[in-house]
Protein backbone atom coordinates (compact mmCIF):
# COMPACT_ATOMS: atom_id res chain seq x y z
CA UNK A 1 0.00 0.00 0.00
CA UNK A 2 1.33 3.48 -0.99
CA UNK A 3 0.00 6.45 0.83
CA UNK A 4 1.22 10.22 -0.20
CA UNK A 5 0.01 13.45 0.62
CA UNK A 6 1.37 16.97 -0.62
CA UNK A 7 0.25 20.37 0.42
CA UNK A 8 0.42 23.23 -2.39
CA UNK A 9 -0.73 26.73 -2.80
CA UNK A 10 -2.17 27.61 -5.82
CA UNK A 11 -1.33 30.92 -6.83
CA UNK A 12 -3.91 34.24 -6.85
CA UNK A 13 -6.82 33.85 -9.08
CA UNK A 14 -9.87 36.26 -9.96
CA UNK A 15 -13.35 35.03 -9.39
CA UNK A 16 -14.71 32.66 -11.40
CA UNK A 17 -13.93 28.72 -12.29
CA UNK A 18 -10.39 27.95 -13.11
CA UNK A 19 -9.24 24.39 -14.12
CA UNK A 20 -6.67 22.87 -12.01
CA UNK A 21 -5.86 19.35 -13.10
CA UNK A 22 -2.52 19.81 -14.61
CA UNK A 23 -1.10 21.73 -11.68
CA UNK A 24 -2.49 19.09 -9.21
CA UNK A 25 -0.68 16.09 -11.07
CA UNK A 26 2.43 18.19 -11.68
CA UNK A 27 2.81 18.03 -8.03
CA UNK A 28 1.43 14.44 -7.16
CA UNK A 29 4.60 12.73 -8.40
CA UNK A 30 3.48 9.48 -6.34
CA UNK A 31 0.71 8.68 -8.92
CA UNK A 32 2.12 6.83 -11.30
CA UNK A 33 3.30 4.36 -8.33
CA UNK A 34 0.00 3.10 -7.97
CA UNK A 35 -1.98 0.91 -9.82
CA UNK A 36 -5.53 0.87 -8.62
CA UNK A 37 -6.50 3.54 -5.38
CA UNK A 38 -7.95 6.92 -4.99
CA UNK A 39 -7.22 10.53 -4.83
CA UNK A 40 -8.59 13.26 -2.73
CA UNK A 41 -8.10 16.85 -3.17
CA UNK A 42 -9.05 19.16 -0.17
CA UNK A 43 -8.60 22.92 -0.11
CA UNK A 44 -8.13 24.38 2.98
CA UNK A 45 -10.43 27.54 2.62
CA UNK A 46 -14.26 28.93 3.46
CA UNK A 47 -14.53 30.77 0.66
CA UNK A 48 -13.63 28.59 -2.14
CA UNK A 49 -14.42 25.38 -3.29
CA UNK A 50 -13.93 22.28 -5.65
CA UNK A 51 -15.85 20.34 -8.20
CA UNK A 52 -15.29 18.39 -11.34
CA UNK A 53 -16.90 19.49 -14.21
CA UNK A 54 -16.42 20.13 -18.46
CA UNK A 55 -12.69 20.58 -19.08
CA UNK A 56 -13.08 21.51 -22.69
CA UNK A 57 -15.27 24.62 -23.33
CA UNK A 58 -14.57 27.62 -21.10
CA UNK A 59 -17.51 28.66 -21.83
CA UNK A 60 -18.77 25.69 -19.20
CA UNK A 61 -16.78 27.57 -16.34
CA UNK A 62 -18.36 31.53 -17.39
CA UNK A 63 -21.91 29.93 -17.41
CA UNK A 64 -21.59 28.32 -13.66
CA UNK A 65 -20.18 31.81 -12.69
CA UNK A 66 -23.07 33.72 -14.05
CA UNK A 67 -25.46 30.82 -12.33
CA UNK A 68 -23.87 30.32 -9.07
CA UNK A 69 -23.97 34.72 -8.86
CA UNK A 70 -27.40 34.60 -9.54
CA UNK A 71 -28.29 31.86 -7.67
CA UNK A 72 -26.31 33.33 -4.28
CA UNK A 73 -26.81 36.88 -5.03
CA UNK A 74 -24.50 39.38 -3.22
CA UNK A 75 -26.04 42.13 -0.81
CA UNK A 76 -28.52 39.80 0.03
CA UNK A 77 -30.74 42.24 3.13
CA UNK A 78 -30.80 39.08 5.71
CA UNK A 79 -27.39 38.79 5.72
CA UNK A 80 -26.03 39.42 8.92
CA UNK A 81 -22.52 38.46 7.86
CA UNK A 82 -20.87 41.42 6.08
CA UNK A 83 -17.94 42.76 7.65
CA UNK A 84 -15.52 41.70 5.13
CA UNK A 85 -17.39 42.52 2.40
CA UNK A 86 -20.80 41.75 -0.01
CA UNK A 87 -18.52 39.42 -1.43
CA UNK A 88 -17.45 37.39 1.22
CA UNK A 89 -20.86 35.64 2.88
CA UNK A 90 -22.08 34.76 -1.02
CA UNK A 91 -19.02 33.12 -0.90
CA UNK A 92 -19.27 31.08 2.07
CA UNK A 93 -22.88 29.45 0.60
CA UNK A 94 -21.35 28.68 -2.68
CA UNK A 95 -18.79 26.87 -1.40
CA UNK A 96 -21.34 25.09 0.77
CA UNK A 97 -23.14 24.15 -1.92
CA UNK A 98 -19.99 23.06 -3.70
CA UNK A 99 -17.82 21.52 -1.64
CA UNK A 100 -14.61 21.67 0.06
CA UNK A 101 -13.13 18.18 -1.66
CA UNK A 102 -13.25 16.00 -4.67
CA UNK A 103 -12.43 12.28 -4.73
CA UNK A 104 -11.14 10.72 -7.95
CA UNK A 105 -10.18 6.97 -8.59
CA UNK A 106 -6.47 6.42 -9.86
CA UNK A 107 -6.09 3.14 -12.09
CA UNK A 108 -2.29 2.53 -13.52
CA UNK A 109 -1.15 5.66 -12.20
CA UNK A 110 -3.04 8.28 -13.90
CA UNK A 111 -6.64 10.19 -12.79
CA UNK A 112 -9.64 7.87 -14.30
CA UNK A 113 -11.83 10.90 -14.97
CA UNK A 114 -14.43 10.98 -17.90
CA UNK A 115 -13.05 12.59 -21.12
CA UNK A 116 -14.22 16.10 -20.49
CA UNK A 117 -13.26 15.89 -16.98
CA UNK A 118 -11.66 18.00 -14.83
CA UNK A 119 -10.90 19.59 -11.67
CA UNK A 120 -12.08 23.34 -10.97
CA UNK A 121 -10.77 25.85 -8.13
CA UNK A 122 -14.08 27.58 -7.32
CA UNK A 123 -12.71 31.21 -6.36
CA UNK A 124 -15.80 32.45 -5.10
CA UNK A 125 -14.20 35.91 -3.75
CA UNK A 126 -13.20 39.12 -5.54
CA UNK A 127 -9.76 39.09 -4.49
CA UNK A 128 -7.74 35.91 -3.27
CA UNK A 129 -3.43 36.08 -2.54
CA UNK A 130 -3.97 31.89 -3.66
CA UNK A 131 -5.33 29.25 -1.90
CA UNK A 132 -3.85 25.96 0.01
CA UNK A 133 -4.67 22.46 -1.32
CA UNK A 134 -4.09 19.10 0.26
CA UNK A 135 -3.60 16.62 -1.93
CA UNK A 136 -3.78 12.64 -0.76
CA UNK A 137 -3.21 9.09 -2.53
CA UNK A 138 -3.72 6.46 -1.68
CA UNK A 139 -3.21 2.50 -2.99
CA UNK A 140 -1.59 -0.64 -4.35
Amino acid sequence: MHFYQYEIRLRARKRGFHLISDEIISVAKGISEIKSGMMQVFIKHTSASLTINENWDPTVRADFERHFNKMVPENAPYYEHNYEGSDDMPAHLKSSLLGSSVTIPITNGKPNTGTWQGIYLCEHRNADTGRNLIISLWGI
